[in-house]
């Protein structure tokens, strides 16, 4: 039976407003996608279980020591200059290579790359607890031999670079899990089918050649992150292609979805990786509030399907999927297609 992990800490953060095209407006990654998403799990039948506190160690490998002090600290620092109750950035760096800011306002404009990641007294413990979700089911596949395991992490991390926030994403979740398997695997692939560009993860580790990065999207030339994403950043190691990016048009379904699959999963093989961490967005959905895509329940199964041929130690991480009437469903089936019910034995 595969093994899910989640903590209730990871309800504790809830945004509410971000900035798009000019008005604010609410933020959809609330704690109510992690409650239905928890409804999916338990339809399956799957072993959910709380992790185990892994300290900050893993978190730290990937994530800068001054960014983990300033979502530990900026909320009371706010605060004391009479912030509001959510820390939310007015101004940014021009670049990030001059002197590190002293006030409140200028750290929450250097680490915090958009409006969506406001920070509330809370936002440490469940990206914390999030981390640590994507830790455990690492673990779980890294020491105690489990073909795979899948991580409910929220909120997401795949936007969230090595000290900078940005699309709700705090702590890069899958990026972490990637980092823990290597303790045992010379080689792992992140795998991005999130509706948006993997950003942060693809900053992570652009220049490695331990870890290859590979992301299925909406075309960034029109849409978020607008900046990454596109098909020529292949990664800087040797010039030898660590990166690959596959830009969909924005309404392409499941065949389409699937072709670029394909390649992807070829890239994989090529690269010859001894594991895979899915960073797994559910907002490719046709009925996402996003959006960008149109993938059919049923193309979740067969995304799931397909991935599971790979026949290597998987991380399912969960990123991006925001509330609808087929968020659960589109869940359901992509763990169906991947071959990971009660029914099968997967340790």
């Amino acid at each position: 039976m595969m093994h899910a992990y989640f903590s209730d800490d990871q309800l504790r953060h809830h945004g509410k407003t971000f900035i798009v095209a000019g008005e604010k407006k609410p933020i959809p990654e609330v704690p109510k996608r992690a409650e239905i998403l928890r409804g999916a799990v338990s339809r399956l039948g799957l072993d959910l279980q709380s992790p185990t506190d892994a300290g900050l160690a893993p978190i730290a490998a990937i994530h800068d020591a001054q960014y983990l002090n300033f979502l530990q600290t900026i909320h009371d620092e706010w605060q004391n200059v009479g912030g509001a109750e959510q820390v939310i950035p007015n101004i940014h760096p021009f670049d990030r290579n001059g002197p590190y800011p002293r006030h409140p306002a200028g750290k929450a404009g250097f680490h915090l790359g958009d409006t969506s990641c406001p920070v509330s007294e809370t936002t440490w413990n469940s990206a914390y607890a999030s981390a640590q979700t994507a830790i455990a089911a690492a673990l779980h596949v890294r020491d105690q031999g489990a073909n795979n395991a899948y991580a409910l992490c929220r909120p997401p991390g795949h936007h969230a670079s090595g000290n900078l926030a940005g699309g709700f994403c705090y702590l890069n979740n899958s990026a972490i899990a990637a980092q823990e398997l290597r303790a045992k695997h010379d080689r792992v692939a992140i795998l991005d089918i999130d509706l948006h560009h993997g950003n942060g993860t693809q900053h992570i580790f652009y220049d490695r050649s331990d870890v290859m990065t590979l992301s299925i999207h909406a075309d960034p030339l029109d849409f978020y992150p607008f900046y990454w994403g596109h098909a020529e950043e292949i990664g800087e190691k040797d010039g030898l292609g660590f990166n690959h990016n596959q830009p969909l048009p924005l309404g392409s379904g499941d065949a389409v979805f699937l072709d670029a699959l394909d390649r992807a999963l070829a890239k994989i093989d090529d690269f010859g990786a001894d594991a895979v961490v899915i960073a797994l967005g559910l907002d490719a959905s046709r009925d996402d509030p996003f959006g960008g895509l149109t993938v059919s329940p049923d193309g979740f199964a067969r995304i799931g399907e397909k991935i599971a041929t790979l026949s290597r130690p998987t991380v399912l991480v969960q990123e991006g999927g925001y509330v609808s009437e087929t968020l659960a469903e589109n869940l359901y089936q992509f763990i169906s297609g991947f071959g990971a019910t009660s029914t099968t034995n997967t340790i």
